[in-house]
């Protein structure tokens, strides 16, 4: 029981900072609370299919929130008359794999020093990150447009 209420506490902190990224990248006010519910859907989908229960790992987790996310997205969208990009982007950037991005840049920083034996080591750990961060952003980017594609309507 505390698990899931840990996970419907950070998914409202996903919501909560995709507000903030859509107030930064200057979206709409009458936006903003689709864009909060666009980022706690995608922080809720993302952390249960994280749970050891489900078994999906952390770029599968994070396109399927996107995807959940851009279905929902998608069809308040069209019914504001909006288009859904400016309640999208904002919204899944919370998903962002920031950890494995700070620990591949930090990996690409030791390697430019010399290291010695270390370095075959690192590289592959530099490397190991650095695809992972490239496959969740690739996950996020195609969860959010697969359902624009899809269900898109066109707007003036």
């Amino acid at each position: 029981m505390i698990e899931w209420i840990t996970i419907a506490a950070k998914a409202f902190w996903c919501g909560t900072a995709a507000v903030g990224f859509g107030i930064l990248f200057n979206t709409p006010v009458k936006a903003l609370a689709p864009v909060w519910v666009g980022g706690f859907i995608a922080g809720l989908v993302k952390f249960s299919a994280l749970h050891p229960q489900f078994g999906v790992g952390i770029i599968g987790s994070s396109f399927i929130g996107a995807m959940a996310s851009g279905m929902v997205i998608v069809f308040i969208a069209n019914a504001q008359n909006l288009p859904p990009t400016i309640i999208a982007v904002p919204s899944v950037i919370p998903l962002i794999p920031g950890v494995f991005a700070y620990k591949t840049m930090l990996g690409m920083m030791k390697l430019t020093r010399d290291i010695g034996d270390d370095y075959a080591a690192i590289l592959s750990t530099t490397i190991y990150t650095g695809l992972k961060t490239l496959f969740i952003v690739l996950g996020i980017s195609l969860g959010i447009v697969i359902p624009i594609q899809l269900f898109r309507q066109k707007h003036s």
